[in-house]
């Protein structure tokens, strides 16, 4: 006896999981469902086995070839057009010679197929279908039959008026080559519904058989979960491809489980998993290949195919993700929801019961998705983030994308132009350095590699050798998985916003620039760039005068990165000692002094007690400087920037000094003083760094350039100790100078979708009042201001606030962060009393 199976199926009601394979190549327990099929014909005997194809038959054809791994042999039957189930078959004809055995290559079921073979001879039937009973009919087609099994009626998914049977034909038929002739060739024909009412008429044995067992037809979602879990409960009797532990676990091969991890069966991990701390698999979970499932995480009823990584803390219940789908950190997806292939969900994204996203789509951080999602992608669509392109390593960020950003740069310079590269080092980042190398290197754009350098002073290489640009490649301070690619125009200055949608046009739309072999770009190591930019911030100070102050500082920076190696040089070289060392944040410290307290609070500690002459944390990339006076006092941010604006003031009485909206007011009190003037800015470090960039800020600002004492930590603190040998000031005496101020900052969650709504509603409700629009909008009160900014890398809304104390600008920030969260629930929200501040 020969086998057919009808492998043809489209599977449109198991979108989006059919979106790039057909029906039968769905996996079931870690195996295409047609395998089952497969292994069912071999152990009834069946060796000869057509495959009937229509939608993607390649991809079958691929995966089983001649059908020798499972020790049958394949042939395969492809339909130029749809021809219907019968029809399927009769393009099959020179290949059934005999009896044979029609089943369906996207059912799974383990019926005794001997029974059927057995009744089919017994009653000479031209035609045999194998019935199963079911609790509701409605899906399928009613078969009556008489008590000898013969074929009476057939009732094609009746309703309930017309149910007078529960037994069901499962598509799977026991036939003669004889019924072929009946079948007309190349054209569309189905069993049901054609040939076996025509048997019917012409009164021909044609016979049905009960079988017992399991049958699921997998016609939709819910049935492919409900087969998964008639696996794992031995419902069906088909074997896993893994190994039973027992308990209703069964594990593949490779699998590596942390010990603090639960398991709860059943369930099934696939070969090469890795199960992180603190993880919690429940009942009917069903992991497939080289799955990860990071600390903290917690799946249920879900089904997960080959490739997933499941961020730490993410939250699965009764869910299915197709074939490498990523979900960030905190991601929650619900029952019913289904995430199609290679779909990425950001830090934060719920998905909600029965929701649909269809496959390649990115979901933003935040985004809450009510909706199926078919066209386009949820929440932010722009490649920058506020510090450049972020990703996390071989997920987002794989060597095939960083090789594309690299192409998508050079296409945006010019034939022969020179760029800087350089990296900090850590784990993946100099794998994706090479990846995105060898694509800058095919725009036949030529490239100096710095090496490990700090991003401050790859910005200083740029505009010192004459460079066209640059770009420096990080881990992230917060989250080590994750990297940046910053990058740097010719003057050393972040990529605007005019620039960043250029390099997003052409990586979008690939349209990369290709040259000649002989046109290649070629590399120039270069060594001698930290000793140059030493050089460079010594020459910006009086050295003599601060070897004589004979300063002593403790220190606090990461020691592991490559500023390591330029700092101690620096200050020997001033005769600057060190009176300690604090250690900072390690890789959890964000890059900037808000963000690191444990490390200031001990550093303000070691100053006192060491009786330093002020205490210094410098970020890793050299961008960002903490102080600590004399006295033990943390210079916060806001403070720090009015000490800078100081600094220029003294010295250049009259000069201009910009800072960003979020800044304390009281900076004009300070500018008056001296007779100088205040230029607000947007907060993008962009705009800011552009602005003071300019010429006449340069040139007005004289010795004491904003752009070195805002973006550059160790030029800076160079500076400032310049500026304290100058006057013969402590920290903490030119700091008390400084006037005081009450600033408060809050932030509240809202959807990328629900930022513009927000604005709007704001603007609306102020109009008439005195508001700012440069940056957010910046409502100024009597006793304050309140600035409403929507965060560029988050969906978070940042509320500033600053009032005539500290608990005044508590109560404006917090009654802007209700504000927005009415807003958000579409609340009717109240309208704005007067400000009571105290």
């Amino acid at each position: 006896m020969k086998g057919i199976i009808m492998a043809g199926g489209e599977g449109s009601r198991l979108r989006p999981l059919t979106c790039d394979r057909p029906k039968p190549m769905v996996p079931v327990a870690n195996k295409p469902v047609m395998e089952y099929a497969i292994e069912l014909l071999r152990l009834y005997g069946i060796k000869d086995i057509g495959v009937t194809l229509q939608y993607l038959p390649d991809s079958i054809i691929e995966y089983f070839g001649d059908g020798s791994a499972w020790d049958v042999n394949l042939y395969y039957f492809v339909e130029d057009k749809p021809l219907g189930t019968a029809g399927s078959v009769k393009n099959a004809e020179d290949f059934l010679d005999d009896t044979f055995v029609v089943v369906s290559g996207d059912a799974l079921t383990d019926f005794h197929l001997a029974q059927a073979f057995d009744f089919h001879r017994q009653k000479g039937a031209l035609a045999t279908l194998v019935l199963t009973t079911v609790s509701n009919p409605l899906e399928y087609g009613v078969v009556i039959t008489d008590q000898e099994g013969r074929v009476l009626k057939f009732l094609e998914k009746p309703g309930w008026g017309e149910v007078f049977s529960d037994r069901v034909n499962t598509g799977i038929y026991v036939l003669e080559p004889e019924v072929l002739s009946l079948i007309p060739a190349d054209e569309m024909f189905d069993f049901s519904k054609d040939l076996f009412p025509e048997l019917l008429r012409r009164q021909a044995p044609l016979y049905a058989v009960t079988l017992e067992g399991y049958w699921c037809d997998i016609g939709n979602l819910q049935q492919y979960v409900e087969a998964h879990q008639a696996v794992l409960s031995g419902e069906v009797k088909v074997v896993p491809p893994a190994v039973y532990q027992g308990n209703g676990i069964w594990i593949g091969k490779g699998v590596e489980i942390d010990e603090t991890a639960g398991l709860e069966g059943p369930l099934l991990i696939g070969d090469y998993c890795r199960i992180g701390p603190g993880v919690r698999l429940g009942p009917y979970t069903v992991l497939g290949a080289n799955v990860q499932v990071r600390e903290g995480a917690s799946v249920k009823k879900s089904v997960l195919w080959d490739g997933c990584y499941v961020g730490p803390r993410c939250e699965l219940r009764g869910a299915v993700a197709g074939k490498g789908v990523v979900l960030e950190n905190r991601v929650g997806v619900y029952e019913g929801a289904v995430i199609g292939d290679h779909s990425q969900l950001e830090r934060g994204v719920v998905v909600k019961p029965e929701v649909k996203i269809w496959p390649h789509k990115r979901l933003s951080a935040g985004t809450v998705q009510h909706q199926s999602l078919v066209w386009g992608t949820g929440g932010r669509k722009n490649l920058f983030g506020s510090r450049g392109i972020p990703g996390p390593v071989n997920q987002d960020m794989t060597p095939e994308v960083a090789a594309k950003l690299g192409a998508a740069y050079g296409s945006i310079l010019g034939m022969n132009q020179r760029v800087a590269i350089s990296c900090d080092g850590q784990k993946a980042v100099p794998m994706l350095k090479s990846a995105f190398l060898a694509g800058l290197l095919s725009t036949g754009v030529h490239c100096v590699d710095c090496g490990v350098i700090p991003f401050s002073v790859l910005r200083y290489a740029v505009e010192g050798l004459g460079l066209a640009g640059g770009v420096h490649i990080m881990s992230d301070p917060g989250d080590q998985g994750k990297v940046w690619f910053r990058f740097v125009n010719e003057k050393g200055l972040v990529f605007s916003r005019q620039q960043e949608r250029k390099l997003e046009n052409i990586f979008a739309r690939e349209d990369f620039r290709r040259v000649a072999p002989e046109e290649m770009g070629l590399t120039y190591p270069v060594t001698t760039v930290p000793t140059m930019y030493s050089n460079y911030i010594l020459d910006q100070v009086d050295r003599r005068r601060i070897k004589e102050r004979q300063f002593r500082l403790v220190i606090s920076a990461p020691w592991e990165s490559s500023l390591a190696t330029l700092v101690p040089g620096v200050l020997q070289r001033l005769g600057v000692t060190t009176a300690g060392f604090v250690a900072d944040a390690g890789p959890g410290a964000e890059a900037s002094a808000r963000h690191v307290p444990a490390v200031l609070e001990q550093l303000a500690g070691e100053v006192v007690k060491s009786g330093a002459d002020l205490g210094v944390w410098l970020d890793k990339e050299g961008e960002k400087l903490a102080l600590v006076d004399e006295k033990g006092q943390i210079i916060d941010t806001g403070l720090y920037l009015l000490l800078v604006a100081a600094m220029i003031f003294q010295n250049n009485p009259g000069a201009t000094v910009a800072v960003p909206v979020t800044a304390p007011k009281v900076v004009e009190a300070l500018a008056a003083r001296f007779g100088g003037k205040i230029l607000w800015t947007k907060t993008s470090t962009a705009h800011l760094m552009e602005t003071v960039a300019r010429e006449e800020f340069r040139r007005g600002q004289g010795a004491w350039p904003q752009l070195l004492l805002q973006f550059d930590a160790l030029g800076a603190l160079l500076k400032i100790l310049d500026f304290l040998a100058q006057h013969g000031q402590t920290l903490s005496r030119l700091v008390s100078d400084l006037p005081s101020y009450h600033l408060e900052v809050q932030s509240t969650p809202c959807p990328w979708e629900a930022k513009g709504q927000v604005m709007r509603r704001l603007i609306e409700e102020h109009r008439g009042q005195r508001v700012e629009l440069l940056d957010g909008i910046k409502i100024h009160r009597e006793q304050g201001w309140a600035l409403i900014l929507p965060d560029a890398d988050e969906p978070v809304y940042r509320v500033y606030s600053e009032s005539v104390s500290q608990e005044a600008a508590q109560e404006l920030a917090s009654f802007y962060v209700d504000k927005i969260r009415q807003l958000v629930h579409k609340e009717p929200g109240a309208t704005i009393p007067p400000f009571s501040g105290s």
